[in-house]
């Protein structure tokens, strides 16, 4: 896939596709031809500070860390993003989300995994 500003952390997409974040820079979706479908900050006029993890959960959603502004937004298909963690976290990495509704968060400041309860709906 070329055409990438510092690619950093990728997950595969239910659809077949996947998302890529970028150092300093942007979230970019892909389909599973590898062509490229939207980014995050465009779509959403979202500000990035530094996108680091990002996972997609089992609604189509995608979560992104963002290290400089130490928080986790969920990006919906539609409607507006929500900030789901805008404390507690230093250094937000990786991460990955559960079929249960759970965040798993990699915090390298603080040499642990925090873990969220994000969805109360039953999967």
């Amino acid at each position: 896939v070329p055409s990438l500003q510092g690619p950093r952390y990728v997950s595969p997409v239910p659809s077949g596709g996947f998302v890529v974040s970028e150092e300093c820079g942007d979230v970019k979706v892909f389909m599973s031809s590898r062509k490229f479908l939207c980014s995050l900050s465009s779509k959403y006029g979202h500000q990035f500070g530094n996108p680091a993890g990002v996972c997609v959960d089992r609604d189509g959603s995608i979560l992104v860390a963002d290290e400089q502004h130490r928080t986790v937004h969920l990006f919906p298909e539609h409607g507006a993003p929500i900030c789901l963690v805008s404390t507690g976290l230093r250094r937000p990495a990786g991460m990955a989300c559960s079929s249960s509704g759970h965040l798993f968060v990699a915090d390298t400041v603080e040499n642990c995994v925090k873990v969220f309860k994000y969805c109360v709906r039953t999967p």
